[in-house]
């Protein structure tokens, strides 16, 4: 399903933003929704902000989880689940939305509407 409305320019942002995921969490995604919440042109890279945003902050949930379970050993196991799992969905996500797709995540918190 194409966006036609979507410029080349907010394609390569949207793409930008769920594959910082990957090393910056949810600080680009949270600044790019910020930055264009009010701006009713931008509001395909705004609705890819939301949901990249709201995928990060279920990451970094997990990864707190994680981390208090590393007293019961299971945490150091899922920690590296946790991260191959945010790896292969913001690289799915960055995939769909350069073509210029509406890319969901599977499973997300939606904290942001």
């Amino acid at each position: 399903m194409n966006d036609v409305t979507s410029s080349s320019e907010d394609r390569n942002l949207a793409m930008l933003t769920h594959l910082s995921g990957i090393l910056l969490g949810f600080i680009v995604p949270l600044v790019i929704w910020l930055t264009n919440k009010d701006k009713p042109e931008k509001a395909w890279l705004n609705e890819q902000a939301k949901e990249a945003l709201n995928f990060q902050i279920l990451i970094a949930i997990a990864y707190v989880a994680c981390t208090i379970l590393v007293v019961i050993l299971i945490g150091g196991l899922l920690l590296p689940v946790v991260w191959l799992v945010n790896l292969i969905f913001c690289i799915l996500a960055g995939v769909a939305v350069n073509k210029g797709e509406n890319y969901r995540y599977p499973f997300s918190l939606r904290l942001i509407k």
